[in-house]
């Protein structure tokens, strides 16, 4: 069975790593904080001090952090899994990056001889713990069959999207949107409230209508009951992957209007300390409390 190494455990990653092991994987994990690493060791992963110790040996790499300065740290220096890769070993970066930086991710992987896919994650903590994740990954189709085994083990659906970076860009389209779905659920809630309406009624009907979708209906209750510690993405990532798409907007010359007045909100939301709450908090700004 391939061996595989997953680098960061947060969130996701740990659901990653736990469903690699279910499945009978060989696992080697690293962590900045070792003691998140724990329960995984509890398991049976073995734990590495360094991602290019993780690296030695290993048939697949993944990584899952939070952005581009931490798949950067992970990935290359003297002590980053690049340098330790075997040729023809395969790379899988499962983060949500900017277009920019998983360009020179490939550049780099390819040369060292290895095989890539960017294979970013959609779904939330429930989904990363019980395997149903799904991924759009960007790859040459070798290299995509090549990661299906891995794949298999923690997702519920695989898709090829295109050729590589491809599933980079759309994570970026996906998260774009999502960030503006909640964005205008805040300000749909808020201004349900001030205009005094039956607000078990609104949530009714916007659960039922035809303005709802998926990251409406489930941020529905956080955001009505004012409840954002139980934290399924935090609203400092949604502001970072607003950023990362509207770069990808710059480089493909189309405007992103609305995109722009979502990430002002979730900027507004940051400069008042909500950063670590549910992206969901972004409603606490127009709410005005």
């Amino acid at each position: 069975m391939q061996r595989v190494s997953v680098l960061g455990l947060g969130l996701m990653g740990t659901g990653i790593a736990t469903n690699l092991l279910k499945a009978g994987f060989p696992l080697v994990v690293y962590n900045r904080t070792p003691a998140s690493a724990r329960p995984l060791l509890d398991l049976g992963a073995r734990w590495a001090a360094t991602p290019r110790a993780a690296a030695e040996n290993a048939d697949v790499v993944i990584s899952v952090v939070a952005d581009d300065t931490a798949s950067r740290s992970v990935w290359v220096g003297d002590e980053g899994a690049l340098a330790a890769l075997p040729a023809g070993a395969l790379a899988i970066e499962c983060a949500t990056l900017s277009l920019e930086w998983v360009q020179e991710w490939y550049a780099q992987v390819w040369a060292r001889g290895l095989q890539a896919v960017d294979a970013p994650l959609f779904g939330s903590k429930g989904a990363a713990a019980d395997g149903s994740v799904a991924v759009y990954v960007g790859a040459e189709p070798a290299a995509f069959e090549a990661a299906r085994p891995v794949l298999r083990a923690f997702t519920g659906a695989a898709t090829r999207i295109g050729p590589p970076t491809a599933g980079t860009v759309y994570k970026l389209i996906n998260n774009m949107m999502s960030g503006v779905h909640l964005a205008v659920l805040g300000e749909a809630i808020a201004l349900a409230e001030r205009a005094g309406l039956d607000m078990e009624a609104v949530r009714a009907a916007i659960s039922t209508g035809a303005a709802s979708s998926p990251m409406v209906k489930g941020r529905l209750p956080l955001v009505a009951g004012r409840q954002y510690t139980d934290v399924h993405f935090a609203l400092r990532w949604m502001h970072k992957d607003l950023n990362y798409a509207l770069r990808l907007g710059e480089e493909f010359e189309v405007p992103l209007p609305t995109a722009s007045a979502a990430r002002e909100l979730y900027r507004l939301a940051l400069l008042r300390g909500l950063g670590d709450l549910d992206a969901a908090a972004e409603a606490e700004v127009v709410r005005g409390a």
